[in-house]
């Protein structure tokens, strides 16, 4: 099956990826191929040797215990292992390498062009992919976070019936990948919420951002692609012959730890995200001209272009490092706009709210108008939403003191939501990998399994670190009100510096990580990994490291149960999370 890795997910030419999957791994290769030179160890002749010796010392069960009758030996200790063998690896065989890298690794390398990208600088999409790849967490928890955003913004306008709730719900939720900028001062928000001849901006809005069409003949190749050669593969490991010769080389582990890319890309896929900078950029812009602001003088409004050239809703621009990451399109980095994105929706919703519980009441924005009935069914009148700017602004502000969490409301419950979910998937794939090699003998923690526990520590870390730092970049743009006057104590600026700091930090560790995982992955496939040292499990069993050279049936159905377990716990909780995004995403949109 041909595919191609030209394209992301939002259309645009994605050539960072196919830079990686295709050129990449081969620099790799020929690394390896220079290292399966070197140091080479034939360890069938070292078995015969072992059986050949009268001294029994160092002769052990599959289970480390030791033996009287080195002949009949299954394991010897790791000592006896470097003793005779030495600490090189076995040659690297091409055959092996290969078929396991075509049906493991590869399918998954391609996918990775199907993850969303879309900014406009290559080096944000660069990034995206390293953070991706190097932070499993970090972007299952930035599709959770913005799925978890869609329902929650569509709830809470739910019950607001003003004219353009339905498309601001729309426009609100698809600017998640962008950073949003809301000016409530003055009346131009209230204006653009009250007028009726802004109810053009919002519709036109709505319409330039729908332009996204998510499925596409490449994306559906590169998941078939994946689920064939996983279900295949997974299928041959179990009605193979498993003999030690190809058994440290089998792929189950690295097609378990790789898992969870393919429920994130469906559920980008499903969700669509609009993250085209330069579209994003032009649909805001060009609704914008035809805004229109009330007027001082009188019910008929001005056009706002006409005014101080400040928009109500725009995209901010901001060059500082302190919001960096927020001005990435990518949608991996809505992790950095979440506080942000909630402000401003909290900001468009009061407006929304003010307006729309005056309008139950029959009350018109110009007091001296009588309200005029709409037809059974129809829309609020215009005569209803006209007056000056004073009366627009009076129209829409609060008639009580709102007091305004800096955080938002209900932020933590999506959090922690979206957090558990993306630690379930990160450790449930990993974890899984993990089974598989640990149960495969020798039993315990050793080179390939410390691997992959490395890669889920640092994938969670890099998580932490990052979503960390967009809080203190959140706490550090808001100022203290202190006498009506809005002050940045020292503190902010701490904040702020500690921010940048884990920013960068976190990036630095993800890019390392993905470099990490594929090379370790690329090392089990080529034999690097098969040495006394990994194949006797040292970095968990210590001084009692042994070294199995030959499988009992107990062995084989040990882990062929553990095996089972691997693949039922990725791929079960991988379906879980498809499954929560299926239910989340979509949510009811309120009544026009």
């Amino acid at each position: 099956m041909r595919m191609s890795i030209s394209d992301s997910a939002d259309g645009r030419p994605n050539h960072i990826a196919a830079f990686v999957c295709n050129h990449w791994h081969s620099t790799l290769l020929s690394l390896l191929l220079r290292l399966g030179i070197v140091g080479a160890v034939d360890f069938a002749s070292c078995i015969l040797e072992v059986r050949s010796r009268s001294n029994s010392s160092g002769a052990t069960d599959n289970s480390g215990n030791p033996i009287s009758n080195i002949s009949s030996a299954t394991a010897i200790t790791y000592e006896l292992c470097k003793e005779v063998c030495g600490s090189g690896a076995e040659p690297f065989v091409w055959n092996i390498f290969s078929q396991q890298f075509t049906a493991w690794l590869l399918p998954y390398l391609a996918l990775v062009a199907q993850l969303p990208f879309g900014a406009d600088i290559k080096f944000d999409n660069v990034v995206a992919v390293l953070l991706s790849v190097g932070s499993p967490t970090l972007a299952a928890y930035s599709l959770a976070i913005t799925t978890s955003n869609g329902h929650w913004i569509a709830r809470r306008f739910s019950r607001f019936s003003y004219p353009n709730v339905r498309n601001a719900v729309q426009i609100l939720s698809r600017l998640q990948q962008t950073p949003i900028k809301v000016i409530t001062r003055g009346s131009l928000l209230a204006s653009l919420v009250v007028l009726s001849e802004n109810d053009r901006w919002w519709s036109e809005l709505v319409n330039g951002l729908n332009y996204t069409h998510t499925w596409s003949i490449s994306s559906v190749a590169s998941i078939i692609w994946v689920s064939i050669a996983y279900l295949f593969t997974v299928i041959d490991s179990f009605t193979g012959t498993i003999t030690l010769s190809t058994l440290n080389a089998n792929g189950q582990g690295v097609g378990s730890v790789y898992l969870w890319l393919l429920p994130v890309v469906i559920g980008w896929l499903q969700l669509g995200p609009k993250c085209d900078s330069v579209r994003l950029h032009q649909a805001v812009d060009r609704v914008n001209i035809d805004a229109y602001i009330a007027s001082e003088r009188g019910p008929i409004p001005a056009d706002e272009s006409e005014g101080s050239g400040d928009r109500a809703i725009s995209l901010s621009k901001r060059t500082s490092s302190l919001h960096r990451d927020e001005q990435c399109s990518p949608p991996i980095y809505n992790y950095a706009r979440f506080l942000s994105w909630v402000q401003a929706v909290e900001d468009v919703y009061q407006v929304f709210e003010e307006a729309s519980e005056r309008a139950e009441r029959h009350v018109s924005v110009d007091p001296s108008i009588p309200w005029v009935r709409a037809e059974k069914g129809g829309k609020l009148r215009p005569e209803n939403r006209r007056g000056t700017l004073a009366q627009v602004e009076l129209y829409a502000r609060p008639r009580r003191a709102v007091h305004r969490s800096r955080w938002g409301p209900d932020v933590l419950s999506r959090f922690l939501v979206s957090s558990f979910l993306a630690l379930a998937l990160t450790w449930s794939t990993t974890g899984a990998a993990v089974i598989v090699v640990w149960f495969t003998p020798t039993r315990g923690l050793g080179c390939r399994s410390g691997a992959y526990i490395l890669y889920g520590v640092v994938s969670t870390l890099v998580w932490a670190t990052l979503v960390t730092s967009s809080a203190l970049a959140h706490y550090a743009t808001q100022p203290v009100d202190i006498y009506g006057d809005g002050v940045y104590p020292r503190s902010t600026r701490f904040a702020a510096r500690l921010s940048i700091i884990l920013r960068r930090l976190g990036k630095v560790l993800a890019t390392g990580n993905a470099v990490w995982i594929v090379l370790a992955c690329i090392l089990q496939f080529s034999s690097f990994f098969d040495r006394c040292y990994c194949n006797s499990s040292v970095l968990g069993l210590g001084s009692f490291a042994y070294d199995v050279i030959d499988l009992v049936p107990g062995d084989v159905a040990t882990m062929k149960a553990a095996w089972i377990g691997g693949v039922a716990l990725a791929s079960g909780c991988s379906a879980l999370f498809v499954g929560w995004i299926s239910v989340f995403i979509n949510p009811p949109l309120p009544p026009e």
